[in-house]
């Protein structure tokens, strides 16, 4: 991913297109079901926790990664209808930080948005580091 957050974008149109039904293509659940579809990928290097408790209320994804591998935590907030800055905003207010207070290192704040009108995704990453 290395922070690219256009070619996320792009590369979530791609695989909801290529992997979710015209009928069910335009709801939250099918794209959170793209981005787990995505952990299959990283899987080997990372365990993902949906809906996890976090702060005031819950990160929609996270990523953390398994022991031994050097690769930064990933927040994962998906957006319907709003902006991927939004979601960035939502993991800041509501502290979904919380949920990898024991982890030190890289986190990428990931902020997701699918548009209903253009059908299109739109991604903002930022990254901060945790002492732990």
């Amino acid at each position: 991913m290395k922070g690219d957050a256009k070619t996320v974008a792009d590369r979530i149109d791609e695989i909801h297109s290529a992997n979710v039904s015209v009928l069910s293509y335009n709801n939250e659940n099918s794209l959170s079901c793209i981005i787990t579809i995505a952990y299959y990928v990283a899987q080997k290097d990372y365990v993902l926790i949906r809906e996890m408790p976090a702060g005031k209320g819950f990160a929609d994804i996270v990523f953390l990664p398994r022991k031994q591998v050097n690769k930064p935590a990933l927040l994962v907030e998906l957006k319907w209808d709003k902006t991927a800055k939004g979601a960035i905003n939502q993991i800041k207010e509501r502290k979904y930080l919380e949920t990898v207070k024991d982890y030190i290192g890289d986190v990428l704040l990931v902020g997701i948005n699918y548009n209903l009108k253009d059908k299109k995704h739109e991604c903002e990453i930022e990254k901060i580091h945790v002492n732990g």
